[in-house]
């Protein structure tokens, strides 16, 4: 078929091929009757594609079947914890060690359970688990008998739940947290069993030091030829433009240096071919940008108080001749809260306020590889540079003209949603 109307097919053909990624790179556990069952519907039309260009060019697996598509990935940066799971709540409070460690508690219960499972009786095997010798030995302790823990827990089971793992039959965990009532679940053990993303199972790891156990979960072969370091580097590169919010140069070792400095090009162009990220290229490294503005975990600019008072940090640190230490940022909220604190939510006027704001604030700027925390202090890194507004420039009258500070300051003075 050639003409207008193979040109047609092939531009939707694309279309959805591109959509599919994108939700596998947002969601990289889709089932078939989950919220995005759609998306499902397109990996599954196009699994021959997809699987062969992630393990190609990123060097992950894709698992797909009748109830679920799993993209197993392994990020560039294993020690990268700017991103962690959160709860799909309001507070979107993110996960601690410790809710990490009753996650991987609650799976392995999972795989040992029965098809159905109460809240109630799920607890009482993590807390048979977390009695191991070995968990006991490095201080990891659950009774789920005081209340923080049990909502641990719950945050835990939501995170299944929005995963597809779990399917709620009956009750509320509210009711389980409270104490006054059960949760019963369905287990999809089929999508359960897709849940690992490593290579080698932690029980099949030896070593005892933290970073090295994360080499060798996710390590393949021993790289002793030129192809396969090669290989390596492009699959490290890949990974970080597609999850990372900046690549930067000065990151790199010498010989991923070198290899981006050859392959930048096709590198850049696979995955806007694959996903539409755009690579914006300057002296200090890349960033794939997303037009669409959604496959992001972490979003700047943002509605609401703390949003607005992380761009007004950002600009002054961008500003900033070298490290800031957070007390002055602390001191730079309450001078802001005189002049934005109408905008603002009654809670973030509060005199003592600043420190958690300012932690906030930083969080977000560490995650977007904007800003880096250093024992001298908050560092802005290159990115940040985009931020850095000067103070509106009152010109004498004469005919208009456009000022991009003046116009951004304006801009930041707008009125922001109460988070009240």
């Amino acid at each position: 078929m050639s003409g207008p109307l193979a040109e047609v097919l092939d531009g939707q053909r694309q279309a959805d091929l591109q959509r599919a990624a994108r939700a596998l790179l947002k969601v990289p556990l889709l089932t078939a009757d989950g919220p995005h069952s759609d998306e499902f519907r397109l990996v599954r039309r196009h699994a021959a594609e997809l699987r062969e260009w992630f393990e190609r060019n990123a060097g992950w697996s894709l698992r797909t079947d009748a109830d679920a598509a799993r993209l197993r990935k392994t990020p560039g940066t294993l020690t990268d914890a700017t991103h962690p799971a959160r709860e799909a709540t309001r507070t979107a409070l993110p996960f601690t060690r410790r809710r990490y460690v009753l996650l991987c508690l609650t799976l392995a219960a999972l795989e040992r359970g029965e098809s159905q499972v109460a809240l109630g009786r799920l607890a009482e095997q993590v807390v048979l688990a977390a009695a191991e010798p070995e968990l006991v030995a490095a201080g990891i302790t659950f009774t789920l008998e005081r209340r923080d823990e049990r909502l641990d827990l719950a945050a835990v089971v939501r995170l299944l739940l929005r995963l597809g793992v779990l399917r709620r039959v009956a009750g509320d965990e509210e009711a389980y947290v409270s104490g006054s009532g059960d949760v019963l679940y369905d287990v999809r053990r089929r999508v359960l069993a897709g849940m690992p993303a490593t290579l080698r199972g932690p029980s099949m790891v030896e070593s005892g030091d933290f970073d090295e156990r994360l080499v060798e979960m996710t390590a393949r072969t021993a790289l002793d030829s030129d192809e396969l370091r090669f290989r390596a580097i492009r699959w490290k590169l890949t990974r970080c433009l597609l999850d990372d919010p900046v690549l930067y140069y000065d990151d790199l070792t010498d010989d991923e240096l070198a290899y981006l400095t050859r392959q930048r090009g096709f590198i850049t162009a696979r995955i806007n071919e694959l996903t539409g990220l755009v690579p914006e290229v300057r002296a200090e490294g890349i960033a794939m940008v997303d037009p669409l503005d959604d496959l992001t975990d972490v979003r700047m600019p943002e509605q609401g108080t703390h949003g607005h008072i992380t761009l007004l940090l950002a600009g002054h640190l961008a500003r900033a001749a070298g490290p800031v230490d957070p007390a002055e940022l602390a001191a730079r909220v309450r001078e802001l809260a005189v002049e934005h604190g109408g905008f603002w939510s009654k809670s973030a006027r509060e005199p003592g306020a600043e420190p958690e704001l300012v932690e906030q604030a930083l969080a977000k700027l560490v995650a977007l590889g904007l800003a880096e925390r250093t024992e001298r202090g908050v560092v802005p890194r290159p990115a940040l540079a985009r931020y850095a507004v000067g103070e509106p420039v009152i010109r004498e009258p004469g005919p208009a003209r456009h000022h991009p500070a003046a116009t951004l300051d304006l801009a930041e003075q707008a009125e922001v949603k109460d988070e009240r």
